[in-house]
């Protein structure tokens, strides 16, 4: 196998000061698993990969692991080998009898006059041994067969994901708001035969037909190829069938009688060998082919289950929201896996978090007891625009905050902190990425400093590294911030691409390994192509991705910094910057912002205010040398910034395929806005 070397970028500029720390509310302490540092001293670095086995101990096998890491096939890390377990009897079969009553999920339809659904422990095994009971004995699914989930936010989903779990199948989850043509990608590339799709959701207030995707998904597929040998639907109400798009005979199965003829069976869980795959779960694929990367049992469970324990202190019982989409790798580790595996309640919410208004959040929380509650950084923007002020008085017992997705402005940070947590709390925010299965960087709640804009320390026993161009590392506080690397592997860490062995070493091992034959794992440093910089404490804040650094005048900006400048002019709701052609400086910096309220109304004014705030905060050489204010940005339906469209807008370029917005309409008014700026400013002075 080739392994090139790829160039690597030089070392970003890193301006942005370093924000003091805020100790840990004391009373957390009293409960948590990790009431400080040295509770996990064992968990040493130096120590690797020893201090590991003691997470198999957190997973119920059903054939005990004969080698704790396995490094015979660099960089393809296999733990636990020789051990057996299903994933399905570890999230549910082992808390019962004791939580047979006990909730495990609270499904919360966006309309507030519906009534809201529960399930129990015992009636979520029930549903899932029902559902895998149709699945083996109605379509032959087998240990090994993929299977496509198109699924919505309800509780068909975790029902879907763990019914497959428990015959062995692998599970490929699509997100809900990804079209017909992503999901079709995704199953011509697993060559999955299945698809578990849903009739219609709620989300903005509409009613969408989601069965309309699963046609339009089928006819992709034959053209590309493949086939579907069924497609099955769940409905969203239980005693009919409400999409318009109708049932086609032979291939689409309305499940509702299927299921009730299976009702009662008892399907054993299927042993699965530690490092057999688990699911697949697909980058988003903004270029080039989307990423499957697979998920095996035993390495994975296991760090879920202890970033559970150590980052988000889960107990059991807890009442937990995590309010992000199942679609997600945030929702299959921090929404189904990890917590089920923790015996928590967690709280499923159908639509869109600030509908019917920006209070419905905070209600919720408060009508639950929600302990710990965990959300995007996107998501904390739009509350904060929509409603400042919060929850107001009457606030949800928070304890723990955390953050996942994407870095948190200081100010956003505060906002959370301070308004929604009323210092309380613990803000954890946390840095992992779909690839490595659960978190990397992090503050432990009870047990370390916050920092406003900083993931933290790397977890206990991991290790990382900021390298600048030439693979050497940068010290702590240097003025300088490169790229971050994982220098230890990690349990969580995926088995690899599916079906593409080369891709996965070029991807995230060329960049830095120096010799492609070395069977040494301290040769092959994981590089996740993040821009990063180390603070003199060792905390680690994270500047974006290294595709999206501006060179301007040969200073490599990130767009982060700029953009949590821009967020501390406390009337700016969003900001998100680009890299904008220039012939002067290569690139200049492109500001686009969305105001919130107070915001004044003399575009000067405005203009200048954000000049000055972005110079003044990280220096004349980043300030924004193009400015749009805008109505609102191009936005994913899980509600990220799509920073591709905005920079194919300031380059001329074509924006590409745009029907995965959730507000694709905005575009054409973001294009009219950028052709009517003109010519880039000069900086003052």
């Amino acid at each position: 196998m080739t392994n090139p070397v790829l160039p690597t970028p030089p070392e970003l500029d890193a301006l942005w000061p370093e924000e003091r720390l805020i100790p840990p509310p004391p009373h957390l302490a009293r409960r948590a698993h990790v009431p400080s540092r040295s509770t996990l001293a064992a968990f040493r670095a130096e120590d690797f990969p020893h201090p590991f086995a003691a997470l198999a101990d957190l997973l119920v096998w059903t054939r005990p692991w004969r080698t704790l890491f396995d490094d015979s096939h660099p960089p393809f890390w296999r733990w636990f080998e020789g051990g057996e377990l299903n994933a399905s009897a570890n999230v549910l079969d082992r808390h019962l009898p004791a939580a047979h009553g006990r909730v495990a999920y609270h499904w919360i339809p966006e309309e507030e006059s519906e009534e809201p659904r529960s399930l129990t422990y015992g009636e979520l095994l029930e549903r899932v041994e029902t559902l895998a009971a149709v699945l083996r004995d109605d379509f032959g699914v087998h240990p090994g067969d993929r299977v496509t989930i198109h699924l919505p936010m309800s509780l068909d989903l975790p029902v879907a994901m763990l019914a497959c779990a428990r015959l062995g199948a692998i599970h490929s989850v699509v997100f809900s708001g990804f079209s017909a043509r992503a999901c079709a990608e995704r199953i011509l590339d697993s060559g999955s035969r299945l698809l578990i799709t849903a009739d219609v959701y709620r989300r903005g207030g509409a009613i969408l037909d989601h069965k309309a995707k699963a046609d339009e998904t089928d006819a992709l597929v034959t053209e590309g190829g493949g086939r579907l040998d069924a497609v099955l639907v769940f409905t969203r109400d239980a005693e009919r069938y409400a999409s318009p798009t109708p049932l086609r005979s032979g291939r689409d199965h309305h499940l509702n009688p299927l299921l009730a003829r299976r009702r009662g069976t008892r399907v054993p869980p299927v042993p699965r060998a530690s490092n057999d795959g688990l699911f697949l779960m697909y980058s988003s694929g903004t270029t080039g082919k989307p990423k499957g990367c697979l998920h095996g049992h035993g390495g994975y469970l296991a760090w879920v289950a202890a970033t559970c324990r150590w980052v988000l202190d889960l107990h059991p019982g807890d009442v937990y929201w995590c309010m992000a989409d199942i679609g997600w790798i945030t929702g299959h580790s921090y929404i189904v896996y990890g917590p089920l595996l923790s015996g928590v309640t967690s709280l499923l919410y159908e639509g869109v978090p600030h509908y019917p208004d920006p209070g419905r959040p905070w209600r919720l929380a408060r009508r639950y007891g929600v302990r710990v509650f965990h959300t995007s950084p996107t998501a904390l923007r739009a509350l904060r625009r929509l409603a400042p002020e919060g929850p107001g008085l009457e606030r949800p017992p928070f304890e723990i905050l955390v953050t996942v997705g994407e870095p948190i402005e200081p100010e956003v940070w505060r906002w959370y902190h301070e308004t929604v947590g009323a210092r309380r709390a613990a803000v954890v925010d946390t840095w992992w990425q779909t690839e490595t299965g659960g978190h990397i960087l992090a503050t432990l709640p009870a047990a370390d400093p916050m920092r406003p804009g900083s993931a933290g320390p790397p977890l206990p026993g991991l290790e990382v590294a900021v390298l600048d161009e030439e693979g050497r590392p940068l010290p702590p506080g240097s003025k300088h911030a490169g790229t971050l690397v994982l220098t230890t592997p990690c349990p969580g860490l995926m088995l690899g691409l599916w079906g593409d062995e080369e891709r996965y070493v070029r991807t995230y091992y060329g960049r830095f390994n120096r010799n492609p034959h070395s069977h040494d794992w301290r040769d092959w440093p994981y590089c996740p192509n993040d821009g990063a910089r180390i603070d003199t404490d060792g905390y680690v804040r994270i500047l974006g991705r290294i595709d999206d650094v501006i060179n301007s005048s040969g200073h490599r900006l990130g767009s982060k910094e700029i953009e949590s400048a821009a967020l501390a002019v406390p009337w700016v709701a969003e900001a998100a910057v680009v890299a904008v052609p220039d012939t002067l400086r290569g690139q200049a910096v492109g500001l686009f912002v969305a105001l919130g309220p107070g915001a004044p109304e003399d575009p000067a004014h405005v203009r200048r205010t954000l000049e000055e705030t972005v110079s003044a905060r990280i220096g004349p050489i980043a300030h924004p040398h193009h400015l749009w204010v805008v109505p609102d940005m191009p936005k994913t339906r899980s509600g990220k910034i799509m920073r591709r469209v905005l920079a194919a807008l300031v380059a001329g370029r074509d924006p590409g395929d745009i029907a995965t917005l959730a507000n694709p309409e905005v575009v054409s008014v973001l294009a009219e806005i950028v052709a009517g700026e003109g010519t880039a400013r000069q900086p003052p002075g």
